[in-house]
């Protein structure tokens, strides 16, 4: 491989998302750590994925599954220790593996010592300024400043007390109330982050994996956004957002491309919820990130025409800047796309697509079907892909959690009326026939807990199972890589019928998903490489793919 291409190793990488309590346990507690992260590396080599991103790892009191830092130069003593982070690091390294963490530069917890200093301090102090602390509106200051809303519902303000008791100014937070927002015009705000960012570099992380990155601009006086009554945080149709998206972003983008790029290939991948593939390329321009979530594919229906008009989208707008597309099917933040697919009525949301939603409403065998099928899609498509942990496994959402072991933040601020993302969150089941399935020893119960059908689901039982759907992975994962050279080269549609979805790479490479009624034939196309349906040949049946190779 050319110096070049390693390089832009990060342009048709494939990264395997671990959310470190969910993924394996290492003392035994129920919770995963960075031990049993340790423990499980070579499983991920032996998947075939190039490297893996961690959500983080940092202290956190967990207000929103570690979205919320209090010391972004650490690791939670529940996960483990900063020298455990680096023996993760190296030996991930060593197994051929990049890695890559995330960084939280919106907000910090409210236990950070920035803000707990911010809170006891009196109004007008400057520890104030490195958040957005407001009088409120109205007479005596009892409404909030402005009409802006929480990301999981409700006023984006909070109001302080002081310490007489007497109610005090209102703090920002677009997400959680333990997360109040970072003012990214203060200069002790820039350099702190500037210092954040080498830390982890000079530790040997691969890449940056940069959150929620259109919330870091503000409009100066923060005025209205304009909300109606009842408005839902729904980013992508926001256009001139006061709190969204603003040119104040890209700047701060820049700058940290210029700190990624003297550290040489590492890499920064953006997390941007936007109105649209042209707002999306602007985060991925030369002197920006070098690539953010597509979140118009993972929530596309399963329709033909719609998933073309994504793919020709994407790979114009990118196109338009020099960068390679990025595709994802599932997230942290996501109902498992099993179980999206296997709706028996459509809905295409996330979290939203949870209120209300029973077992009942989920065809488990539909949902696989299309999940094996999409696998080889994203796959297949030119550019890089991310894995959510657990879907080379087939798991399903678990829809029906207790209310009370949920700890999302979407569950307590709806009221219960929207479940949140704690269904995609149950840690992994590895080996054995009933909980926990390996992820711990025996006996121990789990932090959410595991279905029991999941036995027929774990890894060790996959490894072995002809036509499981890790198998299915771990094949696609390695002709990927067999076939990088040709996969390389131009893309173009196939036509085989508005009910499939085809393409050639390299004039030699083919993808075909066929989403109707009548078969496609695969006549023609070349050699058959691998089918999403474990035998499959000849021709491509309703929601099934095939990957073919002409000599």
């Amino acid at each position: 491989m050319s110096d070049e291409a390693v390089q832009q190793w990060w342009r048709d990488a494939v990264v395997y998302e671990v959310y470190p309590r969910s993924f394996a346990d290492g003392d035994d507690d129920g919770v995963g750590d960075l031990a049993g992260l340790r423990l499980r590396l070579p499983y991920l080599r032996d998947l075939g994925v190039d490297a893996l991103w961690l959500t983080p790892w940092y202290p956190s009191p967990m207000e929103d599954g570690g979205y919320d830092v209090r010391d972004y130069r650490d690791v939670d003593p529940r996960l483990g220790t900063l020298a455990d982070a680096d023996a993760v690091i190296a030996e991930a390294h060593d197994l051929g593996l990049r890695v890559i963490v995330d960084i939280v530069p919106n907000h910090t917890s409210r236990e950070h010592p920035w803000f707990v200093e911010a809170l006891a301090a009196p109004d007008g102090h400057p520890s104030r300024d490195r958040y957005y602390f407001r009088d409120g509106r109205g007479p005596d200051g009892s409404e909030p400043p402005n009409d802006w809303i929480s990301a999981f519902g409700g006023s984006a303000w909070e109001r302080t007390t002081r310490a007489d008791g007497s109610p005090g100014q209102w703090y920002l937070h677009i997400f959680a109330p333990g997360q109040p927002d970072l003012d990214w015009r203060n200069p002790d705000v820039v350099e702190e982050f500037d210092d954040i960012l080498r830390f982890w570099f000079d530790r040997g992380v691969d890449g940056l994996r940069v959150d929620a990155v259109p919330a870091l601009g503000k409009a100066p006086g923060l005025p209205d956004a304009g909300h109606e009554p009842g408005a839902r945080f729904e980013t992508r149709s926001w256009t001139d957002s006061p709190y969204w998206d603003r040119e104040e972003v890209h700047e701060v983008l820049r700058h940290w491309r210029r700190v990624a790029d003297s550290y040489g290939d590492r890499v920064l991948v953006a997390e941007a919820v936007v109105a649209g593939p042209d707002a999306l390329a602007a985060y991925v321009r030369e002197d920006e990130v070098h690539a953010s979530f597509n979140f118009d594919f993972l929530t596309c229906p399963w329709r033909a025409g719609a998933l073309r008009d994504v793919v020709d989208s994407t790979l114009a707008s990118h196109g338009s800047v020099g960068a390679a597309a990025t595709w994802v099917l599932s997230s942290h933040d996501e109902v498992r796309h099993l179980t999206r697919l296997g709706l028996r009525a459509e809905q295409t949301r996330g979290t939203g697509a949870q209120a209300g939603l029973r077992p009942d409403d989920v065809d488990l065998g539909l949902g696989t079907r299309r999940a094996r099928a999409a696998a080889l899609l994203l796959l297949g498509l030119p550019g890089s892909a991310y894995l959510w942990q657990g879907e080379e496994l087939g798991l399903p959402e678990v829809i029906d959690l207790p209310p009370e072991v949920r700890e999302d933040p979407v569950f307590r601020q709806s009221g219960g009326t929207e479940l949140g993302r704690d269904g995609c969150r149950v840690p992994l089941p590895w080996s054995g026939d009933e909980p926990p399935f390996g992820f711990s020893a025996p006996g121990v119960a789990t932090w959410l807990p595991q279905p029991e059908a999941w036995a027929a689901l774990t890894a060790e039982r996959q490894s072995v199972e002809q036509g499981s759907v890790l198998r299915l992975y771990r094949d696609a994962l390695r002709l990927r890589r067999e076939h990088r050279d040709v996969r390389a080269g131009a893309f173009e549609w196939l036509d085989l019928g508005e009910a499939a979805v085809a393409f050639r790479l390299g004039g030699r490479f083919s993808c075909v998903v066929n989403l109707g009624a009548d078969a496609v034939p695969l006549d023609g196309h070349g050699d058959l490489l691998l089918h999403s349906r474990h035998g499959g040949s000849g021709a491509v049946e309703q929601d099934e793919a095939a990957w073919l190779l002409l000599p």
